[in-house]
């Protein structure tokens, strides 16, 4: 029921009339359980905060919506789900939620076949095939399938972020986000996955996991036909043909095309690691990072070459990797035409044709092509040597080097010269060997110009100029003397 400019003798029961539609609810048996008021923000461009519940901040698009949700807060959540506990007001509300546990889809798509927990999830995606859509953005003139990725989009403009967790501070544009957040501080994964036992802290991850298992990848760019597991793949992936950047940093001006990675770029502005691993200490910029490093300490390698059977702790070293066996280089170099597996080596490689090495060791003014060579590089000066060979106890600066290290306990030899037949525990040392055969000696004694197939031995021939020059000077002293 809607009332405007009423008066009430109870003042327990009054709100403030000023510019305002007050909005009283009633139950089902029309007894006024209480007042609120809905404030309606009188500004030339509509705000998503037009219409907004004071108990939960959540905005509407419209005065009903406000009213019809504020029964959510006012009545009792009696029907409790009895695999994760949450609770609902009422039962159909739980026998919906139960289908997120038990995997039922009741609702298919008849044009491509897939099928949904929710009705309202099936009318959101036939606009897919349609290409309808419905919800226009007034700021920006975009236009969305549904009305919840309006309102999260219109964040974008507002930069508002209303929940906040009381344990960290960290805030977030939808309570929903938050929930799943809190689940990281209290360790808890209620969704598992029925194949394989493993947990997840929301639906959403549950069910992007699952299509690992099925190759599932329903939505397909329709310009160069590479499918991905879920639509916002797809958003994000449009955005290198279009060339769209949306995220741009007001510090630097440099701009993203992922939300995550301009998060993350913030953070490099701000030195923030909020992510830290419990075993070693080690900060990072965000979970996947660090879920990423836990493995170095665990040996989990989930992602294993259909080929050769190596397996990886990245998915993306697995793609690098299978380029090997495909012979597949997409990155060149436009000054030279030399091609490369991974973008990173285009990059190391263009700096041989600018010279650039950004990165500088305060200690003993050595530059460094990568900021990553100089981590490694300081452990000389420091002496660290973080990770360590669980078998022999033997530690060393950087992870590759435990890694080729631990073959010599396991007698493991990947690498194989092509030429000769011979194995190698590691890359380096193929490298190195793969010279023997075509006669390059790229390491030079700038003192008597002899030539080295590896750094190694030209240090130790570089020794035996400096014992010399001792001897010398020590002779020299002598016949002084």
């Amino acid at each position: 029921m809607i009332t405007e400019d009423v008066n009430h003798s109870d003042t327990a029961n009054t709100a403030v009339f000023n510019n305002t539609d007050t909005v009283t609810q009633m139950d089902r048996d029309e007894k006024p359980l209480h007042i609120e008021t809905v404030i309606k923000q009188r500004s030339p461009e509509r705000n998503i905060s037009d219409f907004r519940c004071e108990i939960c901040r959540k905005t509407f698009s419209s005065e009903h919506e406000v009213f019809r949700h504020k029964e959510i807060h006012s009545k009792e959540k009696l029907f409790q789900c009895e695999v994760c506990g949450k609770s609902f007001v009422f039962n159909s509300k739980l026998a919906s939620h139960r289908r997120v546990h038990t995997g039922e889809k009741p609702y298919k798509c008849a044009a491509c076949g897939k099928c949904f927990f929710y009705n309202s999830h099936l009318v959101t995606h036939k606009r897919i095939h349609t290409g309808e859509k419905p919800f226009h953005c007034e700021m920006c003139g975009k236009y969305f399938v549904s009305n919840s990725n309006l309102t999260q989009h219109k964040i974008t403009h507002t930069g508002e972020k209303l929940f906040r967790c009381e344990i960290c501070g960290k805030s977030y544009t939808q309570n929903s986000t938050l929930t799943v957040h809190k689940r990281s501080h209290t360790g808890e994964t209620p969704f598992h996955c029925e194949t394989c036992g493993k947990s997840f802290v929301s639906s959403s991850d549950l069910n992007r996991h699952k299509r690992t298992h099925s190759a599932e990848k329903p939505f397909r760019c329709e310009i160069c036909n590479k499918s991905f597991t879920q639509n916002s793949s797809l958003i994000c992936h449009s955005r290198s043909h279009s060339g769209e950047k949306p995220f741009r940093c007001d510090v630097c001006g440099k701009s993203f095309t992922w939300n995550s990675h301009f998060v993350d770029h913030k953070r490099s502005h701000t030195g923030e690691k909020p992510y830290r691993c419990e075993i070693c200490g080690k900060s990072f910029v965000n979970n996947s990072c660090l879920m990423i490093h836990i493995r170095s300490h665990t040996g989990e390698k989930p992602f294993r070459c259909e080929m050769c059977g190596k397996s990886f702790i990245k998915k993306s070293c697995l793609v690098v990797h299978k380029r090997g066996h495909t012979g597949e280089k997409p990155y060149q170099c436009e000054t030279c035409g030399k091609a490369f597996v991974k973008n990173s080596s285009l990059v190391d490689h263009k700096m041989i044709h600018t010279g650039e090495r950004p990165y500088h060791c305060e200690i003993c003014g050595k530059n460094f092509t990568h900021n990553s060579h100089l981590v490694v590089h300081v452990r000389t000066h420091t002496g660290e040597k973080p990770y360590r060979c669980d078998i022999c106890g033997k530690s060393f600066v950087n992870n590759s080097n435990l890694v080729v290290h631990k073959r010599s306990h396991t007698g493991e030899r990947p690498y194989r010269c092509e030429i000769c037949g011979k194995f190698f525990t590691g890359n380096s040392c193929l490298v190195v060997h793969k010279r023997t055969h075509t006669g390059e000696r790229p390491f030079h004694c700038e003192t008597c110009w002899k030539s080295f197939v590896c750094n190694s031995h030209l240090k130790s021939h570089k020794q035996m100029h400096t014992r010399r020059k001792s001897v010398n000077s020590e002779k020299k002293n002598l016949h002084v003397i």
